[in-house]
């Protein structure tokens, strides 16, 4: 047989445990008579480490013989007082006192929690001023000390718990009764101590020997010596079980709200609802969702007459309480017609029934699901309406069958009050989920759905949208083909979130589409979209507060425009963050670009910077979410970055997906825009200029240039309409501009570019000429003969262009 450990040696307040301060001991033993929880006082009082004793047979602490246990603990009880013969660690023999609780855990394993008091050394016991106040009282009485143990008890709080006082004194309530009632008593008997101030207690807690749960009103008031020190707290509970109390008293509705609705989860609230009534007001609940949400307000179609399919969304009961509900939490469920809860979706109201009325009854009989009302013994039933802002959401229904009182109108008018706090919760997440996918839509809809493929870059994107309460953002990223093979690259960020920031977000990326198509350099693109936000905002200053975040104040942009004859990239930025570009041998690095203010503060200058970037080179442009992950500075997300893009990859796709991998740990906190580009070059076999002379007699030469390249370029099929735009835009050029004249073409893919610069920067304007007229047909031509054409001008001078192309030819 396993024995335990004796030493000698122990301190003196060890082997005198009344020595020092008054502590309880207290001991943890499960069904099989083995310790499984040591307490410091346990240890205290008989010597024996946690570790000597955690796991052993309890048996062995008993002076008297170890069968003798199963007699001190007898299985058919709940509650067990007496005195125990314990074997000290040094193998003297202590006769103590004991209370022992049974209690079964969830897992239905039984334990015995066993608490003993030991009393301290001189002066630990009843302070004077307690020793004549005592008088016999129908009353709960008790007196407790200033470490919280009990000191007097009379003769109802004995008949109350079913202990004599001398069975409880030194013991602390929570020891006498575990229950949260008894916790929260104490707690309130700590502040009597410290502020000298008397607390009232209003709860309802289980009674010995009683079959429902009893309320009680407590008083603890401050008990003071000869100089005016607390010096112990007495408690004064009285029985106040009744219908009134329990409508007030079982529920506190600032704490009952407070645990509704803590979440934008309508399954999580639906149970929350559920929680706070059982075991509070019912033994038993149910909470229904209408299956789908409706959108309207509108109750269930054909009224109280037709079936109403719900979805069980929370069930709550209490462990004793009887059969569970036959439709599982997630299920779908059919009440039948003219039932209690499809006449109470019907009607908007709830209302009480004894189980035996008929509509009870007859909805027992026709539906299985119902099986559990007669199952659970119910007498009492109660349905309520989920109901918010005139929308029917569901309803829930409740039972009693612990408690013999069934529901009253009091209990009915608390139980709507917390359902529609609950419908409340409810209606808010499904609007709030219905905008953000109403948001979410919007913006996917104004994001490219599928990036251009331009023989000037390959580009792959990435958008995520934040995964936080806050919504979506208006981040936003394009890709826009412009004049003479060249490509614009955009990434912006619009303040804020929601519907409005995607609206726009929208707007703005329509503009720069605008202002992009007429070829403007990046930093006078920038400066027209700062204007126009000036504007946005004005207008809405009269319609919202929220003014500035409405018209986009404080928005990002980058604006990027690359070049693959010259590959030059000229970019500008406004507050965003600068672009990384990985060269071809691998190195990365940020491209220096002056910062330039956000968007919409005005009267602020934007700077263009120019990079030349060799073929292949990886250009890559974000939004500044993802710099901003969790647990991370922008310095370390930027090495982090850096050291995804340093690895060779073998698609951008991949690029991408490993850039993200490598910052984005958590669901951002911000919307993420990735936008990533390949750079190619258009080579000098693919790209001719000549200089002309100012002469009309040039035109023919140009014409015959032109025929002879697309010739050498196996083109010969678009030799005709080519010829005739060199004729036309040459001729303009010659007449209306000023030297030096180019002309340069350029085959690029599946389309031939045509362009004529010259040093005047009038822009040409097509007009209608009249049947007589000799000229003023030239660019309405151009305009017939092309695919594309329009003007751009540079620092010096103009560029007329036209594009064909070579897929229908």
């Amino acid at each position: 047989m396993e024995q335990l450990p004796t030493s000698p040696g122990e301190r003196p307040e060890e082997t005198d445990p009344s020595r020092g301060p008054a502590y309880t001991a207290s001991a943890v033993v499960d069904e099989e008579g083995v310790v499984t929880e040591w307490s410091e006082g346990a240890a205290r009082l008989l010597g024996y480490a946690p570790d000597e004793v955690v796991g052993r047979s309890a048996g062995h602490l008993l002076s008297a013989p170890a069968g003798d246990a199963e007699r001190y603990l007898p299985p058919e009880q709940d509650r067990w007082s007496g005195t125990l013969a314990l074997r000290h660690r040094d193998g003297r023999r202590l006769e103590r006192g004991v209370l022992a609780h049974r209690r079964t855990s969830t897992d239905g394993r039984t334990r015995w929690s066993l608490v003993s008091a030991v009393a301290g050394g001189p002066g630990s016991g009843r302070p004077a001023a307690v020793q004549e106040w005592f008088v016999q009282s129908p009353c709960f009485l008790a007196v407790f000390d200033v470490d919280l143990r009990l000191l007097s008890a009379n003769t109802g709080m004995e008949r109350t718990l079913s202990f004599t006082e001398a069975e409880m004194r030194g013991l602390r309530l929570p020891e006498i009764a575990p229950d949260p009632v008894s916790e929260e008593t104490e707690r309130r008997m700590r502040r009597v101590l410290e502020s000298g101030e008397p607390q009232r207690v209003e709860a309802f807690a289980p009674t010995t020997g009683a079959s429902a749960e009893h309320g009680w009103a407590t008083s603890l008031s401050p008990l003071r010596d000869a100089d005016g020190r607390v010096c112990a707290v007495v408690v004064a509970a009285h029985d106040r079980t009744g219908v009134e109390v329990q409508k007030q008293q079982m529920i506190v509705p600032e704490a009952a709200h407070s645990r509704i609705g803590t979440t934008e989860d309508s399954t999580r609230t639906a149970q929350e609802l559920a929680d706070v009534v059982v075991p509070q007001l019912a033994d038993f609940a149910v909470v229904d969702l209408l299956e789908p949400v409706p959108h309207g307000g509108r109750p269930p179609e054909g009224g109280a007459r037709e079936p109403v399919t719900v979805r069980r969304t929370a069930i709550r009961s209490l462990a004793e309480a009887g059969a569970p509900a036959r439709v599982a939490v997630g299920g779908t469920a059919v009440y039948p017609a003219l039932s209690p809860p499809v006449r109470c979706l019907a009607e908007g109201r709830g209302a009480v029934y004894g189980t035996a009325d008929p509509a009870v009854a007859r909805w027992v009989a026709e539906d299985p699901g119902a099986a559990w009302v007669g199952e659970d013994g119910a007498h009492s039933v109660m349905v309520v309406p989920m109901r918010a802002d005139g929308v029917t959401l569901g309803v829930a229904v409740f039972s009693r069958r612990l408690r013999r009182e069934p529901f009253q109108p009091e209990d009915l008018s608390l139980a709507e009050e917390l359902a529609s706090r609950a419908a409340a919760s409810i209606h808010s997440a499904h609007r709030s989920a219905r905008e953000h996918t109403s948001t979410m839509t919007l913006q996917r809809s104004l994001l490219p759905q599928k990036l251009p493929d331009h023989a000037a870059l390959e580009t792959a994107s990435r958008y995520l949208p934040a995964g936080t309460e806050a919504g979506v953002g208006g981040d936003w990223f394009d890709v826009i083909p412009l004049s003479g093979a060249r490509v614009a690259l955009v990434v912006g960020d619009v303040v804020g979130h929601g519907i409005r920031a995607s609206a726009t977000m929208g707007r703005l990326r329509t503009a720069v589409r605008t202002l992009a198509d007429v070829d403007l350099p990046p930093d006078e693109l920038l400066t027209h979209l700062d204007d126009l936000i000036i504007h946005l905002s004005t207008d809405e200053g009269g319609q919202s507060g929220d003014a500035e975040a409405a018209g986009g104040i404080g928005t990002t942009c980058l604006f990027v425009v690359y070049d693959p004859v010259t590959r030059r990239c000229t970019l500008a930025r406004a507050g965003h963050p600068p672009p990384a570009v990985v060269s071809p041998e691998g190195s990365v690095y940020l491209l220096d670009v002056p910062a330039g203010p956000p968007l919409g503060l005005g009267g602020l200058p934007f700077e263009t910077a120019e990079a030349d970037l060799p073929e292949g080179s990886v250009l890559v442009l974000y939004t500044d979410g993802l710099l901003q992950p969790h647990e991370r500075d922008v310095d370390e997300a930027l090495d982090s970055m850096f050291a995804a893009l340093a690895r060779p990859a073998a698609s951008l796709d991949a690029v991408c997906d490993r850039v993200l991998t490598a910052l984005l740990t958590h669901p951002p906190d911000d919307d993420v825009a990735l936008l990533v580009a390949r750079t190619r070059a258009l080579h000098a076999d693919k790209v001719v200029v000549w200089d002309l002379a100012a002469d009309p007699s040039v035109v023919g030469q140009a014409r015959r240039q032109t025929t002879e390249q697309l010739t050498s370029w196996g083109l010969e099929d678009a030799a005709f309409v080519t010829e005739l735009l060199v004729s036309e835009l040459v001729t303009n050029a010659i007449r209306y501009g000023r030297p030096p004249i180019q002309l340069r073409l350029i085959h690029e893919k599946d389309t031939l570019i045509c362009e004529v610069s010259d040093a005047s920067s009038t822009a040409p304007h097509m007009r209608r000429a009249r049947t007589f007229d000799e000229g003023g047909r030239g660019l309405l031509l151009v305009a017939q003969l092309a695919q594309r054409w329009g003007t751009r001008h540079g620092a010096v001078g103009k560029t007329i262009w036209a594009e064909q192309s070579l897929v229908e030819l």
